[in-house]
């Protein structure tokens, strides 16, 4: 029996929750990315209207400002996405539990299984499509395939708010006519790679000799064709422990240089209890912290460490960067700017292997007190509640860090999926 895999996407996902949550910005092009006050960055995500127009996602703000001068920008709000990307998670639950997040707004769903119960793959995916519009207000596209790189090809394919399956009886003619590059991990180098042997199109890589297109693209020539072919057998992964996303952290320019270690203290605990409540926020761990720091001529650097165990909690966070820290500077300059970030995310209620060393009690009773923090801030205010290093110096304790956010999707051939190097 075939699989049967769905692979579902939210339609223009940041910028559609945005105008769910301010419809008095629907009508005109809207992107979401940057400081729009500042007028710098770039856009992340941009409304059906701001793409009609030009818009492109990886534009500078002013270049989408040239090209569609009527826009409108919004920063971007992760955690509203990652909730959002939560409860979706909560609606494919209920027809499985084979889920396998491709970023925020994408996942595949093997349902095979529950076929006998909820009708085949069209009639599962015209469902869950159905709920997500009554239940969270926005659409997907679907894609419904008996392999993971068919079902998304299946969801870009038509769009938005439309259901596309891909069978072995129509592949040939919806996928092969495709340019090339609409394939999974065709990128552009591979993109020209292939147009040196004359290969456009999906058809062109399926019929080619993977034998002699080795000699450019090495192994990865036999995982495309084998793509182009429906041959994928990449199994659709138990979501149950790696978190959609790789990695949350925050940075900041100081209101003033930081000159001693005291300065640089205060800044890296509000910058660590930012990214700590966040993964609690989004109940996600991780166990490799990262420091950045530039000074004030703009030379930079980054420092990371793997921990034992996944951690949230802030102490932890901060005890690991200010360790990275002082192994890492010399004090040849002051500093301008710093930031911290917590990668390699799992799920918060994931399984993990005990420390002997580590004292399990203690790490609960200080992730309660980060709660409680978190619950006082909630209701009254970032500043209701500060440890007693941001009374020493006001100024730089005046930062909010967490209204600054960085975030990264995780991607296909990770977490036990890799079949060969990402031919770029």
């Amino acid at each position: 029996m075939d699989r049967v895999i769905l692979h579902s996407d939210m339609n223009n996902c940041y910028a559609s929750i945005e105008l769910l949550h301010h419809p008095e910005l629907r009508g005109r092009p809207l992107a979401v990315g940057g400081d729009p006050e500042a007028r710098h960055g770039i856009v992340l995500a941009k409304d059906k209207l701001a793409k009609k127009a030009g818009v492109k996602t990886g534009m500078a703000l002013w270049q989408a400002r040239e090209v569609c001068p009527e826009i409108q920008f919004v920063p971007p709000h992760m955690d509203l996405y990652l909730r959002f990307s939560r409860l979706a998670h909560e609606i494919y639950g209920e027809y499985t539990d084979k889920q396998e997040a491709f970023g925020v707004d994408e996942s595949w769903l093997d349902v095979t299984d529950s076929c006998s119960l909820k009708g085949d793959g069209m009639t599962i995916a015209a469902e869950i499509s159905r709920r997500i519009k009554f239940e969270l207000g926005i659409t997907v596209s679907i894609g419904v395939s008996w392999n993971k790189i068919f079902a998304k090809l299946g969801s870009d394919y038509k769009k938005p708010d439309a259901i596309t399956e891909i069978s072995k009886q129509n592949y040939r003619h919806i996928v092969w006519p495709l340019p090339a590059e609409d394939l999974l991990f065709v990128g552009p180098a591979t993109k020209r790679k292939l147009r040196d042997y004359g290969i456009r199109t999906i058809g062109h890589l399926a019929e080619a000799d993977p034998g002699i297109l080795s000699r450019r693209l090495g192994k990865m020539a036999y995982i495309l064709h084998a793509f182009a072919n429906g041959e994928d057998q990449t199994p659709v992964s138990r979501e149950n422990t790696s978190a959609p996303i790789k990695s949350i952290g925050n940075s900041t320019t100081t209101p003033r240089d930081l000159v001693n270690e005291s300065d640089v203290a205060i800044v890296v605990y509000l910058l660590a209890e930012s990214v700590a409540a966040r993964l609690r926020d989004n109940h996600f761990k991780g166990d490799v912290v990262e420091i950045s720091v530039r000074d004030k001529d703009l030379y930079s650097f980054t420092r990371q460490h793997k921990i034992s165990m996944p951690t949230n909690i802030t102490s932890e966070i901060a005890a690991v960067a200010m360790k990275l820290f002082r192994e890492s500077y010399k004090w040849e300059k002051p500093i301008r700017s710093m930031g911290v970030r917590v990668s390699d995310l799992v799920l918060e209620d994931c399984p993990i292997q005990l420390d002997l060393f580590i004292s399990q009690e203690q790490r609960e009773k200080q992730h309660r007190v980060d709660v409680a923090v978190d619950t006082i801030r909630r209701r009254f205010g970032f500043y209701a509640i500060q440890r007693g290093l941001m009374y020493t110096d006001r100024k730089l304790a005046a930062l909010n860090a967490k209204e600054d956010n960085v975030v990264h999707p995780h991607g296909y051939m990770e977490r036990g999926n890799r079949t060969g190097a990402y031919a770029g």
